[in-house]
């Protein structure tokens, strides 16, 4: 007897982390834009204050789980590893870019920012994950 298999999907599957990725794009983009509009961060192409970058460490990391979960949700199998592909697609580009910031302190004086992004990009995925997955196995358990 021959057992048949799901096809792979991939185009759900890139499709699943586009998604993911983009919800994060436009929520940090909104977020950064009606900051930079209230006066917590500073204007374009100044420095802001740790305590600005520490905001945005935390709505970043937030956005990141759920555009991780995103991803899990519409993943078409796998949901875990669909969210970590997202992660450590993150995780390159948050590297990509503490690199590219490093030494341009008129845009960030701080080493420690970007190296919290990159240093969160993968647990922040596991969670959005994680959150997935919990979800499907309750409503296996019901």
């Amino acid at each position: 007897m021959i057992e048949e298999t799901k096809p792979r999907r991939i185009g759900r599957s890139v499709l699943a982390l586009l998604a993911g990725f983009v919800l994060v794009l436009a929520l940090t983009l909104v977020t950064d834009f009606a900051l930079h509009v209230a006066g917590v961060f500073a204007p374009q192409g100044q420095a802001s204050s740790s305590g600005a970058l520490m905001l945005a460490t935390v709505y970043r990391t937030l956005y990141g789980i759920l555009g991780s979960y995103l991803t899990a949700r519409l993943a078409p199998h796998h949901p875990m590893q669909h969210a970590l592909l997202g992660g450590i697609i993150g995780f390159a580009l948050s590297t990509a870019g503490a690199i590219a910031t490093w030494s341009h302190p008129e845009t960030i004086d701080v080493h420690w920012y970007p190296v919290a992004l990159v240093l969160l990009a993968l647990p922040t995925a596991w969670v959005g994950g994680k959150i997935r997955t919990v979800q499907i196995n309750a409503a296996e358990l019901a």
